[in-house]
């Protein structure tokens, strides 16, 4: 509990910050969404020529976006550091936060709020809103799978970003693999064939989902736990906020 209200502190505090500029916010979370809703636009023009592709419609595509922009949205809102962690290791950003009494990897996550994931999230429930899979009734089922959708993101990218650990100047790197990583969670798995299906997407079902998301948590917090007893002091002194 403690921890919880910790993280809920925390997150209200960097949303204070990052909507102290409201034209800036208003601006970049606006962009965001046209950004994504231009990405769309793709999908609009090939379903409208072919139909369906697949067993896919348009609806399909859409909910599938919508999750992964809202999951995607969610985790930079709320854990935004996440994206900002080879940074930290690089230039000796983490080394206030090893004396903190909370987690370090918990204050790394949620010392960062990312305007344009407010855009994300948005413009994915919108999506999800077009797509006429959801109703009251599957209200608590997407909440679910944009939850899952943004764990699997924020433990992704704690996975990816924490390579500076072991290899240092890898922002552009990881950078790079996070945009592949969204590319794929963006179409529809009947594309992919064989053992690469199996690896991106894996089966639909709920208790495979939730493992699936539980597992990437637990290799992210070891795999930044090891890269820890790795890091070492550059001699930084100062305060983290």
């Amino acid at each position: 509990m403690g921890t919880t209200r910790f993280l809920w502190a925390l997150f209200r505090t960097n949303l204070k910050a990052v909507t102290a500029l409201r034209g800036s916010f208003l601006l970049s979370m606006t962009f965001m969404a046209l950004n994504n809703t231009t990405f769309f636009v793709f999908w609009w023009v090939l379903f409208g020529r072919v139909g369906q592709l697949r067993g896919w419609h348009l609806a399909d595509v859409e909910l599938l976006f919508g999750i992964s922009a809202a999951g995607f949205g969610l985790m930079q809102a709320t854990a935004g550091g996440a994206v900002h962690l080879s940074r930290f290791i690089d230039d000796g950003t983490l080394e206030p936060l090893l004396v903190q009494p909370k987690s370090t990897l918990a204050y790394a996550l949620g010392c960062r709020a990312q305007a344009s994931g407010f855009g994300d999230l948005l413009s994915g429930l919108v999506f999800i809103g077009m797509s006429g899979h959801a109703s009251w009734y599957s209200v608590p089922r997407v909440a679910l799978c944009v939850l899952v959708s943004a764990v699997v993101f924020t433990a992704s990218c704690v996975i990816i970003f924490s390579l500076a650990f072991w290899v240092h100047k890898t922002q552009q790197l990881s950078k790079q693999l996070l945009d592949i990583l969204i590319t794929f969670s963006l179409y529809p798995d009947p594309l992919f064939d064989g053992g690469l299906r199996l690896l991106l997407i894996g089966t639909a079902d709920l208790l495979c989902m939730l493992g699936g998301a539980a597992g990437y948590l637990w290799l992210a917090r070891s795999a930044f736990k090891a890269g820890l007893r790795r890091y070492s002091s550059g001699s930084r002194f100062g305060v983290f906020g």
